[in-house]
């Protein structure tokens, strides 16, 4: 089984990202809006929408969000989160690598790394592709994704933290091309082990995806608050609009 099978809908996910919150997903849409200027009641699809904070994101400023993600339980979550929340959006169990539809986006996002999952780059060029045909002709991509350099000038190699009573210890490591995560969640009585591994694409990458897929980039961020991308940027963040 894919790591990503079992990691994004369990509840030790929530418990190592909880810092990653509704300000941070309030930052990054800023900059879609930013760069993207979508119209308003745009429709717009959150690929690998996770637990849907970008998609109520954008629901709130009246665009129409639907989201996608491999994970049920992460979907799920998401549909209460946006009840709760009083809005309507559409969220579906999907795979990124199979388009959602043909040309009836007006823009899709892609944030917080939720790419390179996959062993074969054939496949993560795939999900550029579905990304692609679900975007109208002038659609907009936005894709947010690591700087490997970044990465691998800034590694952590271990940490522990504790939360809800639980001890978490993540080892991290690059090897063949991608940087891997080992997490250890022990809450007293057992322990868990899950793990991340994701392809280290660069910028060029990314682009050289972007031109075969039939993406046209005008723009390349370095972090949510909209700077240049460089070397040293934490992010790589793609601005892009199908021709």
């Amino acid at each position: 089984m894919p790591w990503y099978d079992s990691w994004f809908g369990s509840d030790a996910y929530e418990l190592v990202y909880r810092h990653r919150d509704a300000d941070e997903a309030r930052a990054v849409i800023d900059l879609v809006e930013s760069c993207a200027q979508p119209q308003p009641v745009a429709r717009v699809l959150d690929v690998g929408c996770g637990r849907g904070r970008h998609s109520i994101e954008l629901a709130r400023r009246g665009y129409e969000a639907t989201g996608i993600d491999l994970s049920e339980a992460s979907i799920e979550e998401a549909r209460t989160a946006t009840a709760d929340a009083g809005l309507e959006i559409t969220f579906n169990v999907g795979d990124m690598r199979e388009p959602y539809c043909e040309g009836c986006m007006d823009g899709v996002v892609n944030l917080f790394t939720t790419f390179g999952y996959f062993q074969d780059d054939d496949e993560s060029e795939r999900a550029i592709r579905a990304m692609t045909t679900a975007l109208r002709p002038g659609g907009w991509l936005v894709q947010d994704f690591l700087n490997p350099s970044h990465v691998r000038a800034t590694l952590v190699e271990e940490d522990t933290a504790r939360r809800n009573g639980a001890h978490i210890r993540q080892r991290r490591w690059i090897d063949d091309g991608r940087v891997h995560k080992r997490i250890d969640v022990d809450d007293g009585e057992t322990t868990r082990t899950f793990r991340e591994s994701v392809r280290l694409f660069t910028r060029a990458d990314l682009e050289a995806m972007y031109d075969r897929a039939g993406l046209s980039v005008k723009e390349v961020f370095g972090d949510y608050d909209g700077s240049p991308h460089s070397e040293s940027s934490p992010r790589t963040i793609l601005y892009a609009v199908r021709t």
